[in-house]
């Protein structure tokens, strides 16, 4: 599998700041195979876990299993004090301002597990610190900072691995998936129908004053200032465009990601996103929410998206009339097979007993990393140097579908992409849409 040029320069770099390593802080190498909990201390890295709620005592676990976790973070006092006694054993000293954890250069890499509105600002911050980092999927809010994440990325020659973990894990069901794409097992590839479930539709919430646990202004952040509503924080936060992208950031992160593997898409994207149904929770005039108490992200959806290999992702809320309400059918022009986290399934599948994959097929395109764990094998390249599983190149590919489906699906009309020059044709509205500009003062750079 060719790599794209701006991938070879960013090896490249990888290969020149591994020869500066000196430099940067580091963890001691000389002996060291694999990581785990079986590791003398000076054979691990030094973790600080950015984001402490579900999805950070997740990841924090298995940071946990490869590295020492010594400092944690978060805006919710309630959320640092759990997990510093529970997931770091007591270990970690609490932090509730991501920079101030930043500033420490006795940390060797980061796990960046808030809400999604809050990655990339934080992200660029730890790669520009000399850190290694981590960071929850999606790994941006919109199509622009994924560029200034991919830019910066390769000016530091540090590692981003992205937590879709379904290029690693679930018994590499996702991964025999795309082999089995990528091999013709199925013949030359014509659709992928993608479900990926829908939001929730609620409203009117209650507003009222955030909990004195919680920073709420800080947890705001550059989004724009508003009251206090529960159902806006916490685990809630992606049923809002001002923070997340609904489910087609959600599971749509996961799943097309896969799927625009398995079609040899990655490092490129679909050339026209097609609505062909949508419902809000509240009515939207020109993309944006009426009222600031109601969920507004989408409800149910279906788009067709085109690439330039003349393949066809459709991606639904749900494909109950063909049997499923979470996962990926593949179509080809032998025969069809579907994957999600419980199953593989199909005439294909079963015609792996007779031929099955070699192991050097999957290795392959893991970039030779290991198979068994995410998180190991971004441990592994933070030592080895290298690009992750999920590096931030294809999952910029795989989010911009995602984005560019929302943006769609928000102004309630077709688009056109150009994945070369990575822009919105003939839409100059549309255009500015990438880089979200109503977002209030979002700055990085």
């Amino acid at each position: 599998m060719s790599k794209s040029p701006a991938r070879r320069t960013f090896l490249k770099q990888v290969s020149l700041a591994a020869a500066a390593s000196a430099l940067m802080p580091t963890w001691d190498t000389s002996t060291r195979t694999m990581a785990d909990d079986t590791k003398s201390p000076n054979e691990r890295p030094r973790v600080g876990c950015i984001g402490n709620g579900g999805m950070g005592r997740g990841d924090g676990n298995s940071a946990k299993r490869y590295g020492d976790i010594v400092a944690n973070c978060d805006v919710d006092r309630e959320h640092a004090a759990k997990f510093q006694q529970e997931i770091a054993e007591g270990k970690s000293e609490i932090y509730g301002d991501y920079r101030k954890i930043l500033e420490r250069d006795d940390l060797d890499v980061v796990t960046i597990s808030t809400p999604d509105h809050w990655h990339t600002q934080i992200a660029i911050t730890a790669l520009r610190s000399g850190k290694d980092v981590y960071c929850q999927k999606p790994l941006t809010l919109t199509i622009a900072e994924g560029k200034l994440l991919r830019d910066v990325v390769k000016e530091t020659g540090r590692v981003l691995q992205v937590g879709t973990q379904q290029r690693s894990e679930f018994g590499n069901m996702f991964l025999k998936a795309v082999a089995m794409c990528r091999g013709g097992r199925i013949g030359t590839i014509k659709r992928a129908v993608v479900a990926i479930g829908g939001a929730p539709n609620g409203g009117p919430f209650a507003k009222s004053e955030a909990p004195s646990v919680l920073n709420w202004d800080m947890w705001l952040g550059q989004a724009p200032k508003v009251d206090y509503i529960t159902e806006r924080c916490h685990g809630n936060f992606r049923w809002w465009y001002e923070y997340s992208g609904g489910k087609l950031t959600d599971w749509g992160a996961h799943h097309v990601d896969i799927a625009q593997w398995a079609i040899g898409m990655e490092e490129s994207g679909p050339t026209e996103v097609n609505v062909e149904a949508v419902t809000h929770p509240q009515e939207l005039l020109n993309g944006m929410p009426t009222k600031d108490d109601f969920y507004n992200t989408a409800v149910t959806f279906q788009l067709v998206c085109k690439f330039p290999n003349g393949v066809e992702m459709i991606i639904r809320d749900n494909a109950e009339d063909l049997g499923f309400d979470n996962g990926i059918l593949f179509e080809g022009t032998e025969g069809r097979f579907f994957v999600n986290r419980g199953k593989l399934t199909g005439g294909p599948v079963d015609a792996l007993r007779e031929k099955p994959l070699e192991e050097s097929e999957l290795i392959a395109l893991r970039k030779g990393k290991r198979l068994d764990s995410h998180m190991g094998n971004f441990i592994e390249c933070a030592r080895d140097g290298g690009l992750p599983v999920s590096d931030v190149f294809t999952h910029h590919r795989a989010l911009t579908t995602c984005h560019l489906a929302n943006i769609a699906l928000r102004l309630g009309r077709n688009l056109q992409w150009n994945p070369e020059t990575e822009q919105i044709v003939g839409d100059e509205i549309a255009n500015k849409w990438q880089a979200r500009e109503h977002r209030s003062g979002f700055e990085v750079g």
